[in-house]
């Protein structure tokens, strides 16, 4: 009763179907009984497990499907089924078979949501088995060895019905010791899209292809006037040769009519491979030349070839994470601003890489999911369209149909809104060929129950994973191959669907921030990065005002820090915080390269003397016109130019240096300090500034001015005292008379007696010592 009440709601079938399954339901009713419900327990055994997943009992048997094609048959075709069973329990399974069921038509996508996700569990609704004619037996399954099969089935004998979306299974029946008798064991559902005729109208189907990869260049490069470019790892080496991940993404898209979606920053990469780079190599700054340019040369010819004629999206320079430039970013000094920058750049790298002119009014954020500051901020760069997913702008009009996918949102903005089902069809690990064809078959036949929804002609959009691994490009692919080949999608481009009619029911009420998903939330980039970002382009602003050729390190520096903000370091945040401090430590390095040769104490001899300070550039181009300004700390000992300080322009060439003079003043000996400082011309200092003293030895005028004085008084002082004496002696010769007879005890005949001369003068007589010096006390 359960199976039948399962098939209620099925559309009418031919009477051939309808006797078919009905025979099948009349002779199966006992094993049916025990299919559509858990296996009733068999008769209890001494050694039987205590739980089925322990022994081979209900489940115990894994179904693989490796292959099913064609994955969307037509009238005529034949069904081949393809695939493993394993025995994952510890008794062996005796009389076993693999059998092909087809169950009842799957009119809603909900419920194929809900038949993927319980693909293997034997308790829910397990459709019949077909003709037994179209089993695979074994006579035993013994414990952990994987059995293949094969099966084909001409598509008539599959008995389906009207167009639509069938549940098709792929079961394991047998029995064990502990249970012997016969029940299945295993089993694998998927779908089976059925569109034997063209569907009128069809749906229109815009699948993007997303060239887009992780930062791989540094921000430094060679120190030779040819720049060349220095990039972290081999890694890209490896993605564009033969076999690996962007390499199959070109060869499986040349033949797909998709929309390319490239990050310009990816095709730069390669396009700087052709020529001559550099590695690192190990932790260090030691760097090997690379060696793949002819891998990288023949990538971008088959990428130029694949793309001739295709519709090319550019998004803004290395993939900006838009969503954490919208939270975290806006109050960082100059974030939008290298944005702007990026999006500015595009012309110039895609067109003549690629030799077509992309389109770049489209922006998409991480996996589609949008609030209002995200759609604001992706539009300030000049996008008019945001590519935004089903699962962020949510149906809130109660539609029983999925919408086409343009919505305007307001302020001219257009929301192109990507199927959420069809656009994660592809996430998780597809490496098992088993694991790739439950995604393509479930992928086509979301694909077709939304066209068979309602007879308005939609536009729908698909966004896969923006870096899909190798076995999801694979899937992607073989999907895309057979909807793009089928009978009720036809291709689109996203212009065309951007531009389509939006239908007047659907949502276009953009989600508000708090409505963000909180698990990618935690893997945006955090304020602290945009805030370092910010300050490196200070530091690069003031540097590239003294350069000759200042686009020598705009261009590198610039799309490094673009570099620095791409939505590919999510998840990865302490690569990202390495690469960001990189870029800082090497700009410091090379603004460091322009600086002042440090000075040791400096003597001053004389009156005045010169000062010698040497500006050194170790860049490979000229800087200037800088200015140096010598600055004293104590202009009342030393003086720069008779003032305070002095400046004086100065400019040197690439790998040269500079030495400019300063005159300078000593009005007293000791120490000085000054400080040398270079500036840009509008006044910001620049570099750090060196500072030392200055000891003055000689000196100075005014010095020379006390001592010549104190001179002159000794001179004035002996004039003094022999002029004193001789008018002593005059007026001895007076009193002695005419003979000039000595008498005993003058000055000349008794040296024992000296004479005591009485002052004669006001003069005299204030000098007590009698030596004719005045004491001055």
């Amino acid at each position: 009763m359960a199976e039948a009440a399962d098939f209620q709601g099925t559309t009418a079938s031919p009477a051939r179907r309808w006797l078919r399954r009905t025979t099948a339901l009349l002779a199966g009713a006992p094993l049916l009984a025990g299919v559509v419900q858990l296996p009733a327990a068999g008769p209890a055994s001494a050694d039987a497990p205590a739980s089925p997943k322990q022994d081979a009992g209900s489940g115990s048997v894994a179904v693989a499907v490796d292959t099913l094609t064609p994955s969307a048959p037509t009238d005529g075709d034949t069904v081949t089924v393809s695939g493993t069973v394993t025995n994952n329990g510890k008794r062996t399974v005796t009389g076993a078979h693999v059998g092909l069921r087809v169950g009842p038509e799957i009119d809603t996508r909900s419920s194929l949501d809900a038949v993927a996700k319980d693909s293997d569990d034997l308790r829910g609704t397990v459709p019949p088995e077909i003709d037994d004619k179209y089993t695979e037996k074994f006579s035993k399954l013994v414990p952990g060895v994987a059995e293949h099969f094969n099966i084909s089935v001409p598509v008539d004998d599959l008995d389906l019905g009207d167009d639509g979306v069938y549940q098709f299974a792929v079961s394991l029946s047998g029995q064990t010791s502990a249970q012997p008798w016969e029940q299945i064991l295993g089993i694998q559902r998927t779908f089976l899209p059925w569109q034997p005729e063209g569907a009128d109208p069809k749906t229109r189907t815009t699948a993007l292809w997303p060239l887009v990869s992780t930062t791989h260049m540094a921000a430094e490069t060679g120190p030779d006037e040819e720049q060349t470019p220095v990039f972290l790892n081999d890694d890209l080496a490896k993605d564009i040769s033969p076999g690996g991940r962007l390499n199959q993404m070109v060869t499986l898209g040349k033949d797909l009519d998709v929309t390319w979606v490239v990050d310009p920053d990816l095709l730069a990469s390669v396009d700087a491979m052709t020529g001559s780079y550099r590695v690192r190599e190990g932790e260090g700054d030691k760097t090997v030349a690379g060696t793949h340019q002819e891998a990288a040369k023949q990538w971008l010819a088959d990428l130029q070839k694949a793309v001739s004629d295709k519709e090319v999206v550019a998004l803004p320079f290395a993939d900006p994470d838009l969503a954490s430039l919208a939270h975290n970013g806006t109050a960082g000094a100059g974030s939008l601003s290298q944005l702007k920058d990026a999006t500015d750049v595009v012309d110039n790298t895609v067109e003549p890489i690629l030799h077509v002119k992309p389109s770049t009014d489209f922006a998409w954020p991480v996996e589609g999911a949008v609030d209002r500051s995200i759609v604001k901020v992706a539009t300030s760069a000049g996008a008019d369209k945001v590519i935004a997913r089903s699962d962020s702008l949510q149906e809130t009009n109660g539609l029983p149909y999925t919408p086409s996918a343009a919505r305007p949102i307001g302020g001219g903005t257009t929301a192109v809104v990507a199927d959420a089902r069809l656009s994660t069809a592809f996430d998780g690990d597809l490496t098992k060929a088993s694991a790739s064809t439950l995604a393509i078959q479930g992928f086509l036949a979301q694909s077709l129950a939304l066209e068979q929804q309602t007879d308005k002609q939609r536009s729908i959009v698909v966004a896969p994973p923006r870096m899909p691994t190798a076995s999801q490009a694979r899937a992607m692919a073989s999907a895309l191959r057979t909807l793009q080949g089928g009978t009720w999608s036809e291709p689109q481009k996203l212009k065309a669907a951007a531009t389509a009619e939006p239908d007047p029911d659907a949502t276009t009420s953009v989600p508000g921030d708090s409505a963000y998903p909180a698990a990618l939330r935690r893997n945006e980039l955090p304020r602290s990065a945009f805030t370092q970002m910010g300050q490196t382009q200070a530091k690069l602003t003031d540097f590239t005002v003294v350069l000759s050729e200042p686009s020598r390190v705009v261009t590198p520096f610039g799309r490094a820090l673009n570099r620095g903000m791409s939505a590919s370091w999510r998840g990865r945040a302490d690569r990202a915080e390495t690469f960001r401090d990189g870029v800082t430590s090497y700009l410091d390095a090379l603004t460091g390269r322009v600086k002042l040769i440090d000075k040791s104490e400096t003597k001053l001899s004389g009156r005045s003397a010169t000062i010698p300070v040497t500006v050194q550039n170790n860049l490979v181009q000229d800087v200037g016109p800088l200015v140096l300004r010598l600055s004293s700390t104590n202009p009342t000992r030393l003086k720069i130019d008779g003032s305070a300080y002095q400046e004086q322009p100065v400019s040197v060439s690439g790998g040269h240096s500079q030495s400019v003079k300063f005159t300078t003043s000593a009005n007293a000996n000791g120490r000085a300090t000054v400080i040398a400082q270079l500036y840009t011309l509008d006044g910001r200092p620049y570099g750090q500034a060196v500072t030392f003293d200055v000891k003055v030895t000689e000196i100075t005028a005014t010095v020379m001015l006390v001592i010549g004085g104190g001179v002159l008084l000794l001179v004035l002082a002996g004039f003094r005292m022999y002029t004193q004496r001789k008018r002593a002696a005059a007026r001895d010769v007076e009193q002695d008379g005419p003979e000039g007879t000595a008498e005993p005890g003058n000055a000349e005949g008794n040296p024992e007696q000296p004479s005591d001369p009485k002052p004669d003068t006001a003069t005299e007589s204030a000098d007590p010592s009698g030596t004719g010096e005045r004491v001055d006390r």
